[in-house]
């Protein structure tokens, strides 16, 4: 028999021999067994038996081999690791359960602000109930926050009827009845702000001023959406409904009269515990003013919208890098020379607008088969997007205006069109936009 182990480092071998009546049990004697990584053992039955060499056991050659250790970046790993899995969860419930906190104690708060809000948005109370609450509203400056944001988070969106510098524009469901939810991105802040702010103004809602419902800013998980529910009008903007169809002398006047209407409450202060300030768009253009489906305008997009506080005789103009749109600026937002102090230079401004949207409509006028292609003012005379520059050049410096067909002259109606604010007869002719919202109205209502 040949053996050999490791011992304290040192390589030991056993030869000897065993008498046959040891070698039990027979076929697979014990003293013939190696033992797994400590004893190699051989048993020989023939001559020469002193030349076997047998290999070290794998283990003992291991137990020779200095210990294998962690160094500290594993021990640091291996110990620092868990604890700061165990951190993290931590961290994670308790900003749920604050979170949480926080929902609650602030839908307590609102109820407790608004105890009406229940009896606000009962379970049958459906999209016309709520407009018909906001029009008999005594205070006419909209539904309290809270219902509000009920509201708001409610809503199901069908399908974007709407882009612009701003965001989107949706067509929403809420209880059966179809709203706009303009979606402002989150660079625009300021002027979803703006706008709802301006929506809010006590007294403002009017039946040629887009019926304002809820506004709301939804964390949706990646960004923060900006939400401003309005009325849905299904004809869309003017500018949309004038590419589309023509209109009679009747339908012309009707968009035209409305159209004035809603500028004339906007500039309209009123005076009173429940007054209204004046406000003047700065924006006006047919893009800006939508259709309603009995042919009449409702006035959009307050977000650069300034208001006058006749008591302070200031202008509350709000920290916004947007301008108007510069086809319809008037020549002295382009020259730079407004007076910014006075209210009535805005008012001015708008009226020059107006009167640009009343030629987009005319020239869609159907007068005995006759009318024209929509076209956007000077259309003709600068680029489909202009510089401040180019229309100050035509504005200004020309005094260039929207060409009036000959034919108009042949109708009556047509021919107010055409003598309206915002544009000149002739071509070296000041702008004649110093009249006001009601005498424009006035001058079309014949």
């Amino acid at each position: 028999m040949v053996s050999v182990f490791n011992l304290d480092g040192v390589k030991h071998h056993v030869r000897t021999c065993i008498p046959e009546a040891k070698l039990i049990p027979a076929g697979k004697p014990f003293y013939c067994l190696s033992s797994e990584d400590l004893r190699n053992t051989h048993c020989c039955y023939s001559d020469f038996c002193n030349k076997i060499d047998l290999m070290v056991p794998s283990g003992h050659l291991k137990d020779n081999e200095p210990p294998s250790s962690w160094g500290p970046v594993e021990l640091v790993a291996v110990i620092a690791g868990p604890v700061f899995l165990v951190f993290v969860v931590m961290i994670i419930v308790v900003f749920v359960f604050h979170h949480h906190q926080r929902v609650y104690h602030n839908r307590q708060r609102l109820d407790m602000e608004d105890p009406s809000c229940e009896m606000c948005l009962s379970k049958d109370k459906t999209l016309q109930d709520l407009v018909y609450d906001l029009s008999t509203s005594g205070s006419g400056s909209g539904l309290p926050l809270f219902v509000q944001r009920t509201v708001a988070r409610t809503i199901v969106l069908q399908e974007i009827i709407g882009k612009g510098r701003f965001g989107e524009v949706w067509r929403g469901r809420w209880r059966g009845g179809d709203v706009a939810v303009k979606i402002f991105s989150s660079r625009e802040e300021r002027s979803w702000f703006r706008e709802a702010e301006i929506y809010q103004t006590v007294m403002l809602r009017h039946e040629n001023i887009l019926g304002f419902i809820a506004a709301d800013n939804k964390d949706n998980g990646t960004w923060t959406q900006l939400w401003l529910v309005s009325d849905y009008h299904e004809h869309g903007s003017l500018f949309d409904y004038l590419n589309r169809y023509t209109v009679t002398i009747e339908g012309m006047i009707k968009l035209a009269l409305s159209a004035a209407s809603g500028l004339a409450h906007l500039h309209m202060e009123i005076v009173g515990t429940q007054g209204k300030p004046g406000i003047a768009h700065r924006d006006l253009k047919s893009k800006n003013i939508l259709v309603k489906k009995n042919g009449t305008c409702a006035i959009a997009d307050l977000g650069l919208a300034v208001r006058h506080d006749s008591v302070t005789d200031t202008i509350d103009i709000a920290p916004n890098q947007r301008v108007g749109t510069k086809r319809y600026m008037a020549p002295e937002v382009l020259d730079e020379t407004i007076n910014m102090k006075h209210f009535d230079s805005f008012k001015c401004a708008d009226i020059y607008a107006l009167g640009l949207v009343y030629w987009e409509i005319a020239r869609r006028c159907n007068a005995g088969g006759i009318h024209e292609e929509y076209q956007l003012p000077y259309y003709d005379l600068v680029p489909s997007d202009p510089s401040i520059e180019e229309m100050r050049k035509v504005v200004c410096d020309q005094k260039l205006r929207p060409n009036i067909p000959n034919w108009w002259q042949s109708y009556e109606a047509l021919r107010v069109m055409a003598q309206c604010p915002g544009r000149c007869e002739n071509l070296g002719s000041e702008p004649q936009h110093e009249e006001t919202a009601q005498s424009c109205h006035a001058r079309v209502d014949v």
